[in-house]
């Protein structure tokens, strides 16, 4: 299947290069209130922690393409 995307201007891809700037400047204030409110031997279950995050993210995308996928 292939998809069409318009790619906005002064963009190198779907996503724009200034909320790509946007998000990677939140993850990083994210990362530095967590650090500042827990102790650094807690980043291990932290970084586990969103790792399984993103996991659920990326199985509820896949459900909604499937169901996308079979109203076509």
């Amino acid at each position: 299947m292939t998809e069409e995307t318009k790619t906005p201007e002064g963009s190198s891809g779907p996503i724009p290069d200034n909320a790509k700037d946007h998000f990677g400047n939140a993850k990083e204030e994210f990362k530095k209130g967590l650090d500042a409110m827990f102790p650094p031997e807690a980043k291990e279950h932290r970084q586990e922690a969103q790792k399984e995050v993103l996991k659920g993210l990326r199985s509820l995308i896949d459900v909604a393409l499937d169901k996308f996928d079979e109203d076509i």
